[in-house]
C-alpha cells in the first residue's frame, strides 16, 4: 500500500493544531498520520483493528475519548456515537465503496469491494495479490501472497445437490479472506454470491449462479452465505449482536438477468414482471437469503423492474429486504447503478444529485463506482460521494437518512471485528491460503459437479492398465486463457489442465483407438456484459468432433466446459460419439476433477441444475420476455422445467448418469393432511376450464397462517451395480392437476447420499406443508391449495421414480 504523501501529512498536522481542544487529540504527538487502510498506516505498520491506541496515537488522538471504540458497550451505542463525531461531508464521504474515513476522529479509509464467487477473486479495487514476477518485499502487506483456492463455478458446485459441499466452500473461502485482511491485502466484506435464477438459456451469467430453480438457488445461498459468515458458538441471540467471520451478499436484486441481448442492455432493460412472477421466482431466493442465511448485504440492480430503478424502488429496498425480511446488514448498489440512472437509463431526467437522493431515500446504504479505474488522469467516483453534498444542500436528501445508512454500514462493520478483531481469526496468515485441505476440497468439489450425460454401451469407464495411450484433440484440452477457472477469480493455487490430468494416467498418442475430445466454449462466449445468440457448439468444434468420431476406430468421450446449456443433439444421436459428460468450469484442480470421473476413481453423481434445450427455443421466445408460463397467444413456451410445454428438450433440469444403476423404493403409499384455516385466510384459485365444482376453501393463505403441517416419508435408494457412487435423490410436489397455470412440478428438497455396491441408504424427508406444497396464485399469494397433490421422487436418468398422493383437506 502506498504511504500518504508528505504534502498530505504536513495537511494532517495543520489540522490537528487546529482542532485542539474539539477533538481528543494528543497535540504534543509529532507522529501524525492517516492509514490508507486498517491493517498498513502511513508508517507502514500493520493493524488489525480501528481501535488501537497506538493506531490512534499516530493520528494524534487519545482513543480513551471515543466511546465508539469502548468494548463494552453494545454495538448500537458505538455506532450512533461515531455518526454524531462525523460532519456531513465526512458522512457523504462514507458513501461510495472506497470510503474516505473521517481521520479526524480516528476512522480510517475502509474499501467494501471485494468479491469471492467460487475463490478469494481479484475484481474490485480490494484483494490483492502479489504478482509471481515480483522480488521478495516488493509487494503489498507484510508476506507475499501470490494465489488463492479457485473452487468450480457456482453453476457446478449447484449440480452437485450437496449442501454441505456449499456451505464448506463457504468456510473456506472466508478463511482465506481472514488471512488476506490480516496480512493488509483484503477486506471483510465480499459482494458474492450471484444467485439469479437463470430464467433464458442465453444469458451470459449463468456459469456464475445456481441454475434455474428458485429453491435451489435459495439452498445455495443460505448455505453458502453460512459459510462465509458464521462464527461457531455464535448462532443465537441477537442478530444486531452476533459477530460474523465475513459478510456475504446477495446479488443481483432483482429481475435481473438480460446483460447485452440485441441492444438490450442491464443498464437500460425495463423488467416488466408480474407480481406472481417476482415473488414465485425472482424473489424467493433472495428471501431465503436473508431471511435463513442472515446475509450481511444485499446489491441492488442495474435494470429497472416496471419502469423504477432497482436502486431507487423504495418497495424493494426499504419495504421488502429491510422490512419484510429484516435485512441485518446494509444495501449496496450493483457496480455504477446509481450513475446509471442519470447516464444511461435517464430516468426521470435525473440529475446526479437526483439520483443519489433518490437511492437513499429508498433504502440504499452504500454506492458501488468504480473509483480504482482512472478516466482522463481522474479516478472514477461513485454518485453518493460526489452528489451527496448537492442532494443535502438542495433539500432532496436529509442527514437523517445518510445517518441510517452510515448506521447500517457501520453495524456490520462492528460485528465482523473491524473495529475490536475476532481474536479466534487474528492469526490466520499465508499458510492458511492454498492450503492441502482448501485444495482436496477444490478438487471434490469439481468431481462432485461433473454431470455425465452420455455412457452409451458403458463406455465410461476407462480402464488405463487396458487401452494405456489415448488421443486428446479440442479447444478445451490445453484450456488457454484458464478457460476452466470462469470468471470472478484470482489466480489459482495450481492450475491443472485436462490434458495434464489425463497425462497422470495414460500415454497421449495421437495414434491411440480411443479419443477424447475437450470442447465447448469460454468467456469469450458466455460472460457478464454479454449474453449468447446461440445455444449451440461453435460451428468449426462440431465439424471437428464429427471428424474425430468418424476417423476414431471406437465410439469417442466428448468432455463439455460450459456454463449455461448447449445443443449437442447431433453428438447425443451419433453412434460413434460414446460417451459425453459436462464439466462445467471446474476451477484450478479441474483437470485432476475430470481424470478422475474418465477412469474411473470418482464415479459421477452431478445432475444437471438447469435445462438444456434445443436451440429451436432460442427461435420461440425473446431473451425479453420476463414470462415464466406459456404465452399462448404469442406462441411462447414456457421458462425453465417448472413451466415449459414445448417439444422435447435435449436434456432435462436434474437429468445425471452414473456408472451405476440406482432403485428408488417407498413404503408410504399416500397421505392425508387437515389444516385448521382461521377466517379471512381462505383464498381463491384458478381453476381449469372443465372443473365443474369447487371446495368452499379453494386454498389457505399461507401468510399469517401457523404452517406447522408436515409430511414425513423415506425413500430406500438402492445401488443395484458393482461400484460405489454418490446420488442425488430430487423431491418435487406437483399441484392439484385441476389448478390453472400452476408449476408443474417444483424442487421441494433434495439430498446427496453415497450408496455402496449393492448396498442400500434409506433417506428420510419431512416436508412442511406450506412450503413444499405452496404455490403462487396470480394475485400473487403464496397458497396451499385442497385437494390431491403429489410428491415425486425422480431418478436423474429417470429409470426410476417413485410418488404417492397428498390429499390435503382445508377445514374452515
Amino acid at each position: 500500500m502506498a504511504s500518504s504523501s508528505p504534502s498530505h501529512l504536513l495537511l494532517l498536522v495543520l489540522a490537528a493544531s487546529l482542532l485542539c481542544g474539539t477533538i481528543p487529540v494528543a497535540c504534543s504527538s509529532s507522529r501524525t498520520a492517516a492509514a490508507t487502510t486498517v491493517n498498513v498506516t502511513a508508517f507502514g505498520k500493520a493493524y488489525g483493528k480501528v481501535c488501537d491506541a497506538d493506531r490512534f496515537a499516530e493520528l494524534g488522538l487519545n482513543m480513551s475519548a471515543f466511546p465508539y471504540c469502548d468494548a463494552s458497550l453494545p454495538y448500537a451505542a458505538r455506532v450512533r456515537d461515531l455518526i454524531g463525531w462525523m460532519t456531513v461531508e465526512e458522512k457523504v464521504g462514507n458513501l461510495g465503496d472506497v470510503s474516505r474515513g473521517a481521520p479526524r476522529v480516528g476512522l480510517p479509509p475502509y474499501k467494501w469491494w471485494s468479491e469471492a464467487l467460487h475463490g478469494l477473486s481479484s475484481t474490485g479495487p480490494t484483494t490483492l495479490f502479489d504478482d509471481l514476477r515480483s522480488r521478495p518485499g516488493n509487494h503489498s502487506g507484510r508476506a507475499t501472497v501470490n494465489n488463492g483456492t479457485v473452487f468450480a463455478n457456482v453453476i457446478n458446485s449447484a449440480a452437485s445437490f450437496n449442501e454441505t459441499l456449499w456451505k464448506s466452500i463457504g468456510q473456506a473461502v472466508s478463511t482465506e479472506a481472514r488471512a488476506m485482511y490480516n496480512l493488509g491485502k483484503g477486506g471483510l466484506t465480499y459482494w458474492s454470491p450471484n444467485i439469479n435464477v437463470v430464467r433464458d438459456p442465453r444469458w451470459g451469467r449463468a456459469l456464475e449462479t445456481p441454475g434455474e430453480d428458485p429453491f435451489v438457488a435459495g439452498r445455495y445461498a443460505v448455505n453458502f452465505v453460512r459459510g462465509m459468515q458464521d462464527i461457531p458458538g455464535h448462532d443465537g441471540g441477537d442478530p444486531y449482536a452476533r459477530p460474523i467471520k465475513t459478510a456475504a451478499c446477495c446479488k443481483h436484486y432483482a429481475a435481473y438477468d438480460v446483460d447485452d441481448w440485441r441492444n438490450h442492455t442491464r443498464f437500460t432493460f425495463n423488467a416488466r414482471v408480474s407480481e406472481r412472477d417476482m415473488a414465485e421466482s425472482f424473489l424467493r431466493p433472495f428471501e431465503m437469503c436473508v431471511r435463513e442465511g442472515d446475509a450481511g448485504s444485499v446489491m441492488c440492480s442495474y435494470n429497472r423492474v416496471n419502469g423504477v430503478p432497482a436502486c431507487a424502488d423504495a418497495r424493494l429496498l426499504s419495504g421488502t429486504v429491510r422490512g419484510d425480511w429484516q435485512l441485518h446488514g446494509y444495501i449496496v448498489s450493483d457496480c455504477d447503478a446509481v450513475r446509471v440512472m442519470t447516464d444511461n437509463a435517464t430516468w426521470l431526467n435525473f440529475t446526479g444529485a437526483d439520483s443519489s437522493a433518490a437511492a437513499i431515500r429508498a433504502g440504499l446504504d452504500l454506492d458501488c463506482g468504480e473509483s480504482w479505474i482512472q478516466e482522463g488522469g481522474r479516478p472514477l467516483r461513485d454518485f453518493l460521494s460526489v452528489y451527496g453534498i448537492a442532494a443535502v444542500a438542495q433539500g432532496k436528501m436529509r442527514e437523517s437518512d445518510i445517518d441510517n445508512a452510515l448506521r447500517n454500514q457501520f453495524m456490520t462493520l462492528m460485528r465482523l471485528g473491524y473495529f475490536d478483531n475476532i481474536p479466534r481469526y487474528a492469526a490466520l496468515n499465508e499458510t492458511d491460503i492454498c492450503t492441502d485441505d482448501h485444495k482436496s476440497l477444490a478438487l471434490d468439489g469439481a468431481r462432485q459437479g461433473i454431470v455425465l450425460l452420455k455412457n452409451h454401451g458403458d463406455l465410461l469407464p476407462l480402464d488405463a492398465k487396458k487401452i494405456l495411450a489415448v488421443a486428446v484433440h479440442g479447444p478445451h484440452a490445453r484450456a488457454p486463457e484458464k478457460v476452466m477457472d470462469g470468471d470472478y477469480t484470482g489466480p489459482p493455487c495450481r492450475y491443472v489442465t485436462p490434458r495434464q490430468g489425463i497425462s497422470k494416467d495414460v500415454k497421449i498418442s495421437h495414434r491411440a483407438n480411443t479419443t477424447i475430445y475437450l470442447g465447448g466454449i469460454n468467456l469469450h462466449i458466455e460472460r457478464e456484459g454479454n449474453d449468447r445468440e446461440d445455444i449451440l457448439l461453435p460451428k468449426n468444434q462440431t465439424q471437428e468432433i464429427l471428424h474425430f468420431a468418424a476417423a476414431s476406430p471406437n465410439p469417442i468421450i466428448l468432455v463439455i466446459l460450459s456454463g449455461g446449456g448447449i445443443d449437442i443433439s447431433f453428438a447425443q444421436n451419433h453412434p460413434k460419439i460414446g460417451a459425453i459428460l459436462w464439466a462445467g468450469y471446474p476451477g484450478g484442480e479441474g483437470g485432476n476433477a475430470i481424470a478422475d470421473v474418465i477412469f474411473g476413481r470418482y464415479n459421477p453423481g452431478g445432475r444437471l441444475p438447469l435445462t438444456w434445450y434445443k436451440n429451436k427455443y432460442i427461435q420461440q421466445i425473446p431473451m425479453t420476455s420476463m414470462e415464466f408460463r406459456p404465452v399462448p397467444e404469442l406462441g411462447y413456451p414456457g421458462r425453465t422445467y417448472k413451466f415449459y410445454d414445448g417439444p422435447e428438450v435435449l436434456y432435462p433440469f436434474g437429468y445425471g448418469l452414473s456408472y451405476t444403476k440406482f432403485l428408488y423404493e417407498t413404503g408410504t403409499n399416500g397421505s392425508a393432511v387437515t389444516i385448521p384455516v382461521p377466517g379471512g385466510h381462505c383464498k381463491g384459485l384458478s381453476y381449469k376450464p372443465s372443473v365443474a365444482t369447487t371446495p368452499a376453501c379453494q386454498a389457505v393463505d399461507v401468510n399469517g397462517h401457523a404452517c406447522a403441517e408436515t409430511v414425513s416419508f423415506n425413500v430406500s435408494v438402492t445401488n443395484a451395480g458393482g461400484r460405489d457412487g454418490a446420488h442425488v435423490v430430487l423431491v418435487y410436489t406437483a399441484p392439484p392437476p385441476e389448478v390453472a397455470q400452476a408449476p408443474i412440478k417444483q424442487v421441494a428438497a433434495f439430498r446427496r447420499v453415497l450408496v455402496p455396491a449393492k448396498g442400500t441408504a434409506t433417506v428420510p424427508f419431512t416436508l412442511n406443508v406450506c412450503r413444499a406444497f405452496g404455490i403462487v396464485e396470480r394475485t400473487a399469494y403464496t397458497v396451499v391449495p385442497s385437494g390431491v397433490s403429489k410428491v415425486l421422487v425422480e431418478n436423474g436418468d429417470s429409470s426410476s421414480s417413485v410418488s404417492f398422493p397428498v390429499k390435503i383437506e382445508l377445514s374452515v
